[in-house]
């Protein structure tokens, strides 16, 4: 239709331009950009394994060469719990009954001196077999940190009252340990439902410090035995909050018998040689006996770390 006279003619939207609006008007609004620097999150430390055992080699090859074929498949951080080389911890002792079995893991072996150590010039071919990985030479005990947990061997076989250098260096370490979990390993029992050494006082100061800085796990030997005990105080009373101690006399010298059962022992065994498997997770651990080929004893489980509980 033409438009009266003196109307202004409007132009109407073309075909086109009608789509182009369409779309347009159907378009997902427009996106913000991202961040260029995302947040950084501190990996977790990656999980470990401890393992190992005391009361070692004294050349019998049903003993330590068995146990020492457990270590070659097991990887991680070998301890020792005291009692390396028998019967007097003599130069000559390491070398024909130590050396050829449990030598062979001395690169990744962290010790701990045993009574039987200590029957040569001071423990000297102890510190000499070991060296650096040992702690300072003389003292026998250091501390070090395995993944997420804080490590700590002592001297069972020094003064340890609550007054020893050994009671103040560890108190000390244990205030500027800011792990969550922490495990102590030494050679004398605590506890021990043996017959031959029984339950012996020696470390029990050193005990009361461990249990008031949170300690979880305490690792023995001297009673050639396995025996696992529930987390207790000093005075072998239950307490979730206390320790749990592992003997683990069982790296190849002829075991012993079982007396009268302790307080809080959980289970035992004096049929197998063997070591013990710590898996240390961030805030809890796994552990597992393993014994040598031929036993079938096997103990196995899991617990969470006292500060991993009480911060929950």
């Amino acid at each position: 239709m033409t438009p009266a006279a003196g109307a202004t003619a409007v132009a109407l939207p073309t075909a086109a331009v009608m789509r182009a609006t369409a779309v347009a008007s159907t378009r997902a609004p427009t996106q913000m950009p991202l961040p260029t620097h995302a947040p950084t999150l501190t990996p977790l430390p990656p999980d470990a394994v401890l393992v190992g055992a005391g009361d070692i080699a004294n050349c019998d090859p049903a003993g330590a060469e068995a146990t020492a074929r457990l270590l070659d498949h097991i990887d991680g951080t070998v301890v020792t719990l005291g009692d390396h080389a028998y019967p007097n911890g003599t130069a000559a002792d390491f070398e024909r009954c130590y050396e050829p079995t449990w030598g062979r893991h001395n690169v990744r072996t962290r010790p701990s001196p045993g009574n039987h150590d200590y029957l040569t010039d001071n423990a000297r071919p102890y510190f000499a077999t070991f060296g650096v990985n040992a702690g300072p030479a003389g003292r026998g005990y250091y501390s070090y940190n395995l993944g997420a947990w804080h490590i700590v061997s002592l001297n069972s076989q020094i003064a340890s009252s609550l007054d020893s250098e050994q009671a103040t260096w560890l108190r000390a370490d244990l205030a500027a340990n800011q792990a969550t979990c922490t495990l102590a390993y030494w050679h004398v029992a605590v506890f021990s439902s043996g017959v031959v050494h029984g339950n012996n006082d020696t470390m029990k100061s050193i005990w009361n410090i461990l249990t008031e800085a949170g300690t979880d796990v305490v690792l023995t030997a001297h009673e050639h035995t396995y025996e696992r005990f529930a987390p207790q105080n000093s005075s072998a009373i239950a307490d979730p909050n206390g320790i749990r101690q592992f003997v683990v006399g069982t790296g190849g010298a002829g075991l012993y018998a079982f007396g009268s059962i302790q307080p809080n022992s959980e289970t035992r065994n004096n049929q197998a040689y063997g070591v013990l498997k710590l898996t240390l997770h961030v805030d809890s651990y796994n552990w597992e006996f393993v014994p040598v080929a031929g036993s079938t004893f096997r103990d196995t489980g899991s617990a969470p770390c006292i500060r991993a509980t009480a911060n929950s």
